[in-house]
């Protein structure tokens, strides 16, 4: 096995596994710990938090490690800001160029409704994270589409957090999930708009102010 494969493996359990789960923020990652779940040695992790402190999702600190910084209130508030600015522009060039992927969210929101009183926080923001990125997808700009995917980690984080936060958030989700997809049904981007900016908001103020 290359070393390339086991700092890719061990960057997609970080990435996918460790960085999405909220009891891991404020805390140093335990390499070894990594490297035996993942099973490779030390030095590859050590590669994949290099990649991780690059995306700005760990913090590498001289003889400590890498440490998950809590994400800071300014920073939510820019995250939601960014992705507003991005799925908004995605639903109105999706609608313009008649490709909006009406029915591949909907079909996602379905699987949420499947799972919303059984399924764990993990599995349920892991659907909304593609529930959006369906949307962004669609619009084929693939600069924006890679920005996008950047900020994939946190979105799960902060979407997890958030159902922690609240015990009505799954079914608030629900609904404004709902309204993105009636919205983008009718064809009027400044309806889709509306919808997909309630449904951030409500995300960020939950984060903010719990």
């Amino acid at each position: 096995m290359s070393g390339d494969s086991g700092r890719d493996r061990a960057y997609q359990y970080l990435r996918g596994t460790v960085l999405s789960d909220p009891a891991v923020s404020g805390t140093f990652i335990n390499e070894q710990a990594v490297a035996t779940e993942v099973g490779i040695s030390r030095t590859p992790v050590r590669e994949a938090l290099l990649m991780l402190a690059a995306e700005d999702l760990v913090q590498l600190v001289p003889h400590r490690g890498a440490f998950v910084a809590p994400v800071p209130g300014r920073e939510i508030a820019e995250m939601m800001q960014a992705r507003g600015v991005i799925e908004t522009w995605a639903a109105a060039t999706s609608l313009a160029a008649g490709d909006a992927p009406v029915q591949a969210m909907a079909d996602v929101l379905e699987q949420q409704r499947a799972i919303v009183v059984q399924g764990d926080a993990k599995e349920f923001i892991e659907l909304d994270s593609q529930f959006h990125a369906l949307l962004v997808a669609a619009a084929g700009n693939s600069v924006l589409g890679r920005l996008y995917e950047n900020l994939r980690a946190k979105h799960v984080l902060l979407g997890i957090v958030a159902l922690q936060r609240s015990e009505t958030r799954r079914q608030e989700v629900l609904a404004e999930h709902q309204a993105i997809v009636d919205g983008l049904a009718t064809g009027q981007p400044e309806v889709a708009e509306m919808a997909i900016l309630g449904h951030l908001d409500t995300t960020g103020s939950i984060l903010m102010h719990g």
